[in-house]
């Protein structure tokens, strides 16, 4: 195995970390923005606010996107076992 074949196995298992992580990185993007318009609108700054609706959006989204994430793990798995297996 040579150094680009190392690099290329790298940026593919990067790629695979950034769809795996969006979904629930996305939601608690959404939900904390909205959150904090609702503070700024009506004042209430109570910092454990966002706390408790960010996780229940998370666990929810990771929930949904479950299924997606293990395809996506488990066809970098086989990838590499098949690369792993045929010698490169």
């Amino acid at each position: 195995m040579n150094g680009a074949q190392v690099l290329d196995i790298a940026r593919d298992g990067i790629w695979v970390m950034v769809l795996v992580a969006a979904p629930m990185m996305l939601v608690g993007l959404v939900v904390g923005i909205v959150i904090a318009l609702v503070q700024a609108l009506t004042q209430i700054q109570e910092q454990t606010l966002v706390f408790v609706p960010k996780i229940l959006a998370i666990f929810v989204t990771m929930l949904i996107a479950l299924p997606f994430m293990g395809a996506t793990m488990s066809s970098f798995m086989t990838r590499l076992a098949d690369m792993i297996v045929t010698g490169g």
